[in-house]
């Protein structure tokens, strides 16, 4: 992707910097900030620990890709968070997703989404 307009590049650092916030977050879930004295993996589960994990570090990545204007963090975000939020609506007892949660990740689907189409349409304008 390539965002040369100004507009464009703000909202590709706005997504970024939720995608990193919302890593973050996730990281935090990982170390058991607020989970108490019980350890997270007695609290999520192995397999809910692990997804976790992958689905924090791809967002982690993909912010700093989308910061740097890399067409792979969009790639990243978009694949990852479109696979957390199949596995938590298919039932999957691994994902635990909050309301506020889902509807952030349903924002940067939709955020991912506009930035591919903006994307194609930059490319036809300069064909």
């Amino acid at each position: 992707m390539d965002f040369k307009s100004e507009l464009a590049a703000r909202f590709l650092r706005i997504v970024a910097i939720i995608a990193l916030l919302l890593g973050l977050a996730d990281a935090a879930r990982l170390l058991g900030v607020s989970g108490g004295a019980e350890s997270p993996i007695t609290t999520l589960g192995a397999a809910g620990f692990t997804y976790l994990a992958v689905f924090c570090l791809a967002r982690l990545f993909a912010a700093v890709g989308l910061w740097i204007k890399a067409s792979w963090g969009a790639v990243l975000l978009g694949g990852a968070t479109l696979v957390e939020l199949a596995l938590y609506l298919t039932g999957s007892k691994d994902i635990q997703i909050d309301a506020i949660g889902f509807a952030v990740r349903v924002v940067l689907v939709a955020s991912v989404t506009t930035l591919f189409v903006l994307s194609l349409r930059m490319r036809r304008v300069h064909d």
